[in-house]
Parts: C-alpha cells; structure tokens; sequence
C-alpha cells in the first residue's frame, strides 16, 4: 500500500475558504516533492482555532484511491 507524508500548515483563515464555498481541495507538498490535492472535508477532523498544522501520513490504493490520512504529530 502506497503512502505519502505531508507537513499539512493550512491557517484558520485559509481554512475558512471551505466553509465560504470558495474551495473545496486542498493544495500540499509531500516531503518527497510531490503536489497532492486532498479534499479539503478530510481535514476537518484535525482543525483547530489556529487552522490545520501537523505531519501527516496518506495511505492510498495503486490506483490513487483513499484509504486514509492519519494525523503523525502536531
């Protein structure tokens, strides 16, 4: 199984976008290099006052498809 780990900084009011309707993904560089777009809903569960900030590892299938994103350290 596939994974990547992302340093994920999002501020609240970048986050706010979501919540407005204006974006709906979310840009981020893996430590590797690679631009992954994430659904911005997958974040939600880690959104604090000062927006979404940590390390986080994505585990996805060979053909690209979500298995999940797992919160490593703040």
């Amino acid at each position: 199984m596939p994974r990547v780990i992302l340093q994920i900084d999002v501020s609240a009011d970048a986050f706010a976008a979501y919540y407005r309707g204006t974006a709906s993904r979310v840009l981020v560089t893996a430590a590797d290099g690679q631009r992954i777009s994430l659904p911005a809903n997958l974040l939600r569960p880690y959104l604090q006052a000062d927006g979404v900030h940590g390390r986080f590892e994505l585990l996805y299938q060979a053909d690209g498809k979500l298995i999940s994103l797992n919160l490593l350290a703040r």
